[in-house]
């Protein structure tokens, strides 16, 4: 099984991470940030990865320094359960719609990091969360799990609906590039030979 649990403490967020990338979609999710929470959980179950969180964060003072470490605690899970990457299927990609609302999401296991996000939000708040924040935990994440990410919200009119179809895609993207290749096993998906 491809497991990791991270535990990472600043003056701002203590926080502990645990995922299995082999798992049902079994989730147990206390960010502090209830939209947060419900966020992650599309990952796990549209992933099928199990995910553990907790987290005590400052956010009597704002979500940010939870939402953005948090991002950054569940890159580094994911590079450290995904190992060297040798039989890595390596490329993701998801279309989701909810209602009116269609995202697209596009992943590689390159080792550079690197973030494209289009998703124009037609509010800024999904009730008192910030929709800022969700590029801030995407760029957190693609930092320590090095991944190239792609999300592009293609249509919507509700926020929510927009921010729940990246997510659902991300999880599912997410899925299908971690999943081994048996076709490749034992070997690094790259003309470098190293990722």
């Amino acid at each position: 099984m491809r497991t990791a649990e991270i535990i990472r403490n600043t003056n701002e967020t203590k926080i502990r991470v645990s995922i299995n990338l082999d798992g049902t979609g079994k989730q147990s999710i206390n960010t502090g940030v209830p939209f947060l929470d419900h966020m992650i959980d599309q990952i796990a179950r549209h992933g099928l990865i199990d995910i553990e969180i907790e987290c005590d964060g400052d956010v009597h003072i704002d979500d940010h320094h939870t939402v953005e470490d948090i991002g950054i605690s569940l890159g580094m899970a994911v590079a450290k359960a995904v190992g060297d990457k040798k039989g890595l299927t390596r490329y993701g990609h998801s279309y989701v719609p909810l209602d009116e609302a269609l995202s697209r999401v596009v992943m590689d296991f390159s080792g550079r990091p690197g973030l494209d996000y289009h998703v124009p939000f037609t509010r800024a708040l999904v009730g008192r969360f910030d929709v800022d924040l969700i590029r801030e935990f995407f760029q957190g994440f693609v930092n320590h799990a090095l991944v190239t990410l792609h999300i592009d919200n293609l249509k919507g009119i509700n926020s929510h609906h927009q921010a729940e179809t990246v997510f659902k895609a991300f999880g599912r993207a997410l899925r299908m590039a971690v999943t081994p290749d048996p076709r490749s096993e034992g070997v690094i998906p790259s003309t470098k030979g190293v990722l």
